[in-house]
């Protein structure tokens, strides 16, 4: 990268705070008091993201006069679910080709549960009035390689024979182009009906509010320190206070799990995002995108970007970094060269806009598995449940997992818990350094991948062999 042009991308983010755009929205409520004393109650849900929310707002509607109490560490939103890009996915697999690659026999299945869950994430937000910003818009998979292209082909037409192909479109460069205008596109997938935009952090006040009026409580500031059986139930402990429970659903993520065998099958992964100043009416025309789908390039190291309700562009991917150890940091959060390198980016996708700012950039911390998809289970005899490892793709998955959990708990034979995706677990991650080393030659391979034609190597193809890899 010549030294002016670097200097040109990089004056664009002169003034941008590093801190997500999503969170500084005035509509930001309250936090709820921390626990302090001694309480009980039929359910305990930990975590104050998407997973627990869901979890906990699905169980007061499955029976209304069950007692649910939700404890949250800092403040609800605060983490992976009010920073990520708001792409609010149909899939449960992260991705077609991932969940046809693992689960052939299951697919079909699982896309129609995939659907559905999509369908009843928009009915849930006009029942409960989650001012979001939903848009059932749909998303677009670019390629801008031409051997990305004769791939997107082939995948089209591999799953059309399958039968899986259903609202989904493929479009030549020209076609791509006339939707959104970018010099860098070859050609692309419109899936029309399987991904919705959304505002993340109002997504969670939103389930926030929705909870605290169906008689959930809900404590904030309140981290779960302790899980341990007690009597028939389970008893948790936090600095200033303690509960007891008959059940407990755990959707902590990224986070230590209370269930201490689980932490193996998580790893860290920081991502990193822009977002731009608002574009003027002349900027927007110059790149089209009038039905405002969501984007995703189809290299291993891929951009998402979308626009906003206020039509700012969110430009996020690329980088994904593991560090050392799996340790979760603030300081982690802010990563300069990422947002450089990033900003190089934005401009070669979309010349035009040469001159737009950005006002923020920001990264953190999501959870991934090495299936790359939510894996399930249970534990202190069945009194206690688990979903993680949604791997950037639990805007919409969390739900589902929501119910899984749900069903776990209740110890109920469904549609879901019946799936070989709920009844069997990823690989775990080796201890350290195999984990670090593992994961720095496979993004390595990656890398070099995209540089060449998308060739895997040795390592690429032993590691699809087994079922493994890391992303994003």
């Amino acid at each position: 990268m010549a030294p002016s042009a670097m200097n040109r991308w990089t004056k664009s983010l002169s003034d941008a705070q590093p801190v997500p755009y999503w969170l500084e929205d005035h509509g930001k409520p309250r936090p709820e008091p921390a626990l302090t004393g001694a309480e009980t109650c039929d359910l305990l849900v930990v975590g104050g993201g998407y997973s627990g929310l869901w979890t906990a707002l699905i169980a007061k509607e499955r029976d209304p006069r069950r007692d649910v109490v939700l404890l949250e560490g800092r403040e609800v939103g605060w983490a992976a679910s009010g920073r990520n890009g708001g792409f609010c996915a149909a899939s449960l697999t992260h991705g077609l080709a991932n969940g046809l690659a693992r689960w052939p026999d299951e697919i079909h299945k699982l896309q129609e549960l995939g659907a559905r869950n999509l369908d009843e994430i928009e009915v849930a937000v006009a029942r409960h009035g989650l001012d979001c910003d939903f848009e059932r818009t749909g998303e677009i998979d670019v390629a801008t390689e031409t051997y990305q292209a004769w791939e997107l082909r082939d995948w089209y037409d591999e799953i059309t024979r399958k039968g899986l192909a259903d609202g989904i479109e493929f479009l030549d460069a020209d076609a791509v182009r006339d939707q959104v205008a970018s010099p860098t596109f070859q050609a692309g997938l419109h899936d029309r009906r399987g991904v919705a935009m959304l505002h993340p952090a109002k997504l969670a006040w939103g389930l926030k509010r929705a909870c605290l009026n169906l008689g959930v409580r809900i404590h904030e500031h309140t981290p779960a320190l302790t899980l341990k059986a007690y009597g028939a139930g389970m008893a948790v402990r936090t600095p200033y206070g303690h509960i007891r429970t008959r059940q407990v659903a755990l959707g902590t993520n990224i986070f230590p799990s209370l269930v201490r065998r689980v932490r193996a099958y998580t790893v860290p992964v920081y991502d990193y995002a822009l977002m731009t100043e608002p574009l003027t009416a002349g900027q927007l025309a110059s790149i089209g995108w009038k039905n405002r789908q969501g984007l995703g390039d189809s290299a291993n190291q891929f951009h998402y970007f979308r626009l906003s309700a206020d039509n700012r562009i969110l430009w996020g991917g690329y980088d994904a970094v593991y560090p050392y150890g799996g340790r979760v940091r603030a300081e982690y959060d802010d990563r300069p060269e990422t947002y450089a390198k990033l900003a190089g980016h934005f401009f070669t996708c979309f010349p035009q806009l040469e001159g737009v700012r950005f006002t923020h950039a920001w990264g953190g911390a999501i959870d991934t598995c090495s299936r790359f998809s939510a894996f399930f289970g249970t534990a202190h005899h069945g009194k206690v449940a688990y979903a993680a490892g949604y791997t950037g793709l639990g805007v919409g998955a969390t739900r589902f997992g929501a119910d899984v959990m749900l069903d776990l708990l209740a110890g109920e034979r469904t549609e879901r818990t019946e799936l070989e995706m709920v009844r069997k677990k990823p690989l775990p991650f080796p201890p350290e350094p195999f984990a670090w080393t593992g994961i720095a030659l496979t993004k390595w391979s990656l890398a070099r991948a995209d540089s060449h034609a998308g060739r895997r190597n040795l390592w690429l193809k032993a590691m699809d062999r087994l079922g493994l890899g890391f992303d994003s």
